[in-house]
């Protein structure tokens, strides 16, 4: 009986997915719109990747983390962009975020030496990397300067331990919709729909976030958020990327339906 084993220098679906880190669900997503084709397909139904797949995959990645969409992304791929200076500009971007990230770790250790040895913290030192006006930009265009402005507002007037704490919440939310999303969870389910609900909830007593009074952020506010997780890959990374980015919003309009029914 012939068995389909595939030749040593190809990699099946789940191999990839858990060498780079990604999801399978978005190694299909990529062959779906034709931006990585598997070198070939099982009859088994399995994806096998060779050595230019995978090659293709790295550049695929490596742009998403410069923050190029898919569509651009397959301009650069087809030539008809200079990939020499888009990579260029990742390098900057990489520099860039290590700096960051170099701060977020001396920030945090002073926060654990601080509370190891009963010394006093400092907000400042505290939330040193934490960039909460990153979209600022994006805020003031959608929904107007004075939202922002309010939102920032509140955001300073926070004591030290209710940032964190409020920074910690948002972290794990995303968290446990990427945890989600790798499970394969379906986003009409109960467990999907939780976390519609801790997403709306999230924007509840924000300033400057529209509201409906206590009822919370309207339909149109609530789904449009929805949509910036899609097409802003900044925004999907806090989600795994663009295939967890858009069970995200699967989710959220599933809930939507139901709320505004």
């Amino acid at each position: 009986m012939a068995h389909d084993t595939p030749p040593l220098a190809e990699r099946s679906i789940n191999d990839v997915a858990r060498i780079t880190g990604t999801t399978s669900r978005t190694l299909r997503h990529y062959d779906d719109i034709g931006l990585l084709t598997p070198s070939r397909v099982g009859t088994n139904g399995y994806r096998y990747y060779d050595a230019d797949a995978l090659a293709r995959l790295q550049r695929i990645l490596l742009l998403r983390e410069l923050g190029l969409g898919l569509p651009a992304i397959a301009e650069v791929l087809a030539g008809q962009r200079d990939d020499t200076a888009a990579l260029r500009d990742h390098v900057r971007l990489l520099e860039s975020e290590k700096q960051r990230i170099d701060r977020l770790i001396a920030s945090v250790s002073t926060t654990i030496h601080k509370l190891a040895e009963g010394e006093p913290l400092m907000a400042e030192e505290m939330f040193d990397g934490f960039d909460h006006t990153a979209h600022k930009d994006e805020v003031e265009q959608r929904w107007g300067a004075d939202s922002y402005a309010a939102s920032n507002t509140w955001w300073k007037a926070m004591s030290a331990a209710d940032q964190a704490a409020f920074v910690a919440a948002q972290k794990q939310l995303a968290d446990d919709w990427a945890a989600a999303d790798e499970q394969g969870t379906d986003p009409e389910s109960d467990s999907a729909q939780v976390l519609a609900q801790r997403q709306f909830d999230a924007l509840v007593g924000i300033p400057g976030t529209p509201s409906e009074g206590k009822a919370g952020p309207p339909r149109e506010y609530y789904l449009g958020l929805a949509e910036m997780y899609v097409a802003d890959p900044r925004f999907a990374r806090n989600y795994g990327g663009q295939a967890g980015a858009e069970f995200v919003r699967a989710a959220m309009v599933a809930f939507a339906a139901t709320r505004w029914s």
